[in-house]
């Protein structure tokens, strides 16, 4: 086993080459919160923390791209519910005007059948009317061939 030169701190060890064992005693290093990585690279944070960190940070992206696809989820959505409201908005207008156009109808048959009802009052009346004179022009008639009656007769 190869030991480093007892002049050499333990933190040089690694910049100098040495792969002896590595003897965790109270380093300066880990004192002052410097640590070394599986790559023997310094590091300021400790080796599960900087694990904890790289995790947490695959967590988050993973949880960014989750929410953009619940973006383009609910956009979709959006836009399908928008459009519903539109067809929806459609077809009630549809509806009012079908119902005005009913209203209307049944508000020019009353109309029409106001007028008719009119018709059928003066129709009467002129029935009436005619009756009358046809009772009145029947007794001249009658008054009339009984004149002649008469005067034929006085012949």
């Amino acid at each position: 086993m190869t030991q480093a030169p007892p002049s050499l701190p333990v933190s040089a060890w690694v910049f100098s080459g040495y792969s002896g064992p590595v003897v965790m005693a109270t380093d300066p290093l880990d004192e002052a919160g410097f640590y070394f990585d599986e790559l023997n690279k310094l590091r300021v944070l400790e080796p599960d923390v900087r694990q904890k960190t790289s995790e947490l940070k695959e967590e988050c992206k993973e949880f960014v791209d989750k929410i953009g696809q619940f973006q383009k989820i609910v956009g979709g959505l959006i836009e399908l519910v928008d459009q519903l409201a539109k067809e929806a908005e459609t077809e009630k207008m549809k509806a009012i005007g079908a119902r005005n156009l009913l209203k209307s109808v049944a508000k020019q048959r009353e109309a029409q059948q106001q007028q008719l009802q009119a018709l059928i009052a003066e129709k009467t009346m002129q029935l009436e009317r005619y009756r009358i004179e046809y009772e009145a022009l029947s007794k001249v008639e009658s008054e009339q061939n009984e004149f002649i009656d008469q005067f034929i007769l006085q012949k």
